[in-house]
């Protein structure tokens, strides 16, 4: 019984112990980017950085990030740095789906936009050392968040609660990361909540990172360097540059399409369908124990003779 009890604590007591040295570790990491860059780091968060100026940040971030969660996964929960979801099962079957589906949302957005009129079309201005500058930037934020919210947290949740609060409570901490954004609001707040969901549940069935970071990936990218938007309310490089008339609910304002009311019908659609294509997709070591094996008991010594 008192393993038990052990077992189930032990999930929400490494969340609570990563959170501050994470913090502290990946602020070290960003505000080192930030001087390589040439950043003046008393105006960081109010300074419109560069694409590679965001694309060095988010590097050192990643860096930062690895760090923490391989120490606290490796040394902590003593287990490998794999099994947080690096398993090779799936990987591209995965990461193609997830591709496909951020593209087809933010597609099917942009072009609802248009069509309504929210959105003009100002000009088309391919530069291509910026889009793949945007291309690294956006492949780093994904694994880096994917790693810490999914790959950490939710793993370690699921550890001490039912699947489906750990996922909520998961997404909470990835909206809250969130709050420091630009133009962050209670809509935009709650569409990234929403966000942190369709994230997640693929990642209950699979327990595999491969398709949250390819549709993290995918939703960032097409969002922001493809088709105009700002992303979580950052300007990057777009390829597609875009205006409107007034910032409203619609549009999404500065924020982007995370801001915007249409993106609760897509992530609400996604959510439906990944549960339905990934419900009966079996884990990765479902049935290995969390911690260090119960030794068996009633075992009857071996007598010498």
């Amino acid at each position: 019984m008192e393993v038990g009890k052990g077992k189930t604590s032990r999930g929400w007591k490494s969340v609570l112990k990563i959170i501050i040295p994470y913090l502290i570790v990946v602020a070290v990491f960003e505000v080192i980017g930030a001087l390589l860059c040439g950043i003046d780091i008393r105006h960081m968060r109010g300074t419109q950085q560069t694409t590679t100026q965001l694309f060095v940040m988010s590097f050192m971030s990643l860096i930062g990030t690895f760090c923490v969660v391989w120490f606290f996964t490796t040394k902590v929960d003593k287990k490998s740095f794999k099994s947080i979801g690096f398993e090779r099962v799936l990987v591209g079957k995965d990461m193609l789906l997830g591709l496909i589906t951020g593209f087809v949302i933010m597609l099917s957005g942009f072009s609802i936009l248009i069509a309504t009129h929210q959105l003009q079309v100002v000009s088309i201005k391919p530069v291509f050392p910026d889009l793949l500058l945007s291309t690294g930037l956006f492949i780093v934020v994904a694994i880096g968040e994917e790693v810490f919210t999914r790959g950490y947290i939710l793993r370690n949740l699921v550890v001490s609660f039912h699947k489906y609060v750990a996922l909520f409570v998961s997404a909470f901490i990835f909206s809250i990361m969130h709050l420091a954004n630009q133009d962050i609001s209670p809509i935009s707040l709650s569409i990234i909540f929403l966000s942190g969901l369709v994230l997640g549940l693929p990642y209950l069935f699979t327990k595999n990172l491969w398709f949250p970071i390819a549709l993290h990936f995918s939703w960032n990218f097409f969002q922001g360097p493809i088709f105009g938007f700002n992303v979580s309310g950052t300007k990057t490089y777009n390829l597609i540059e875009t205006n409107y008339s007034q910032a409203n609910i619609w549009n999404g304002g500065k924020f982007g399409f995370e801001g915007s009311l249409i993106a609760v019908l897509f992530l609400a659609v996604a959510l439906v369908v990944l549960y339905f294509l990934f419900r009966n997709r079996e884990t990765v070591g479902q049935n290995e124990v969390e911690i260090n094996e119960v030794e068996p008991t009633n075992v009857e010594p071996v007598l010498e003779s």
